[in-house]
């Protein structure tokens, strides 16, 4: 009876540790593939060391809890009947932002367990320390996802910023030179018509681009955008918040955001712009209540949009490109070098070559 008992007794310690020891391993593999994410696709440092860190306090904590390794001793994979169940939904993975969300599930799951697992062992407070590295979890899993957005945001070289009102040419043929000049996205800029009048100017703002595989966003307006089937939007400072668009479109709108500086650059990376405007960077006739910061901004700026795509705008045109491409930029966007040209193709294959000078 006794000798009964105690192998009972030693039989569920056993049993505790691998279940222990699994959740460790997930917990870990869910925030080192975070941390990779972070640091080889968003080339975002300070995510990276988060994760990093996350990861080694668990494993102090894990120490002072269940004692250096001694989960793992009990480790038995070849006896683990887990490893022979799945879902189909675990082999399906769209993008960098799904990977963030199953690790992100991977990991917090894991820490859940290990939350309760450790009441068992010193009660409140082994498992206070692992429900903070959870929440902390939370917050940064969120973050990345998020700057990994839908995937649809590209690094573009040339936005043409389309303003019928200010061009020289019908607009159609300006859109239409400037799309053969390799124009490879739109934005549809018009302040002075109703509703109605833009839904019928995107629309076929959207006709002839999508002919040339070239996305349309709408300026300002998110609702427009998810109305005619753009492919995003673009916020302002004064427009919408990030969070309260995402409420309207969830990620069925990739969204820019216009920042004036490093700290609004910074901003929008960390609320999950799919892509910065970066500017005025000199002089636009646009928006002339902006003051233009010159080269310096980009130079401030740039560092803080690394891994996600950035357009500079603001006065740019073919005397100024090449002094914007060296100062860094790899994408530009511009409204009245094209939309005032007789020649749209012209001066957007002038923008787009002086663009992809390495």
């Amino acid at each position: 009876m006794c000798a009964g008992w105690i192998g009972r007794r030693y039989h569920a310690a056993m049993s505790l540790d691998r279940l222990v020891d699994a959740a460790l391993n997930r917990a870990g593999e869910g925030l080192r593939t975070l941390e990779d994410l972070a640091r080889f696709i968003l080339d975002d440092s300070k995510s990276s060391h988060a994760c990093k860190r996350l990861r080694h306090d668990l494993r102090g904590v894990a120490e002072d809890v269940w004692m250096s390794g001694r989960p793992c001793w009990s480790r038995d994979t070849a006896g683990d009947v887990g490893t022979t169940c799945g879902t189909p939904s675990e082999s399906i993975r769209r993008g960098a932002a799904d990977l963030a969300a199953a690790a992100g599930r991977r990991a917090s799951e894991a820490l859940r367990t290990l939350e309760e697992s450790a009441k068992l062992e010193h009660g409140d407070e082994g498992s206070r320390a692992i429900e903070g590295i959870r929440y902390a979890l939370y917050d940064l899993a969120a973050a990345i996802e998020r700057r990994l957005g839908t995937g649809r945001a590209v690094q573009w070289r040339l936005c043409l910023l389309l303003d019928p009102e200010a061009c020289v040419l019908r607009w159609q043929d300006t859109l239409e030179a400037s799309l053969g000049g390799g124009v490879d996205l739109v934005q549809v800029r018009q302040k002075s018509t109703g509703d109605r009048g833009l839904v019928s100017l995107a629309r076929e703002v959207i006709e002839i681009s999508s002919r040339a595989g070239v996305p349309v966003i709408m300026n300002d307006r998110v609702d427009i955008a998810l109305e005619v089937g753009a492919a995003g939007a673009h916020l302002g400072q004064d427009d919408l918040t990030m969070e309260a668009a995402r409420r309207i479109c969830g990620r069925r709108l990739m969204l820019g955001v216009s920042t004036h500086g490093a700290a609004e650059a910074a901003a929008a990376v960390e609320g999950g712009a799919d892509y910065v405007g970066v500017g005025p960077i000199f002089a636009s006739g646009t928006k002339p209540a902006l003051e233009p910061a010159g080269l310096d901004r980009l130079r401030e700026s740039l560092p803080v949009c690394a891994g996600t795509p950035h357009l500079a705008i603001g006065g740019i045109d073919g005397e100024t490109i090449g002094a914007v491409r060296a100062a860094g930029a790899k994408g530009v966007a511009v409204g009245g070098a094209l939309c005032g040209a007789r020649d749209p193709e012209g001066v957007a294959r002038l923008l787009t070559a002086a663009v992809a000078v390495a």
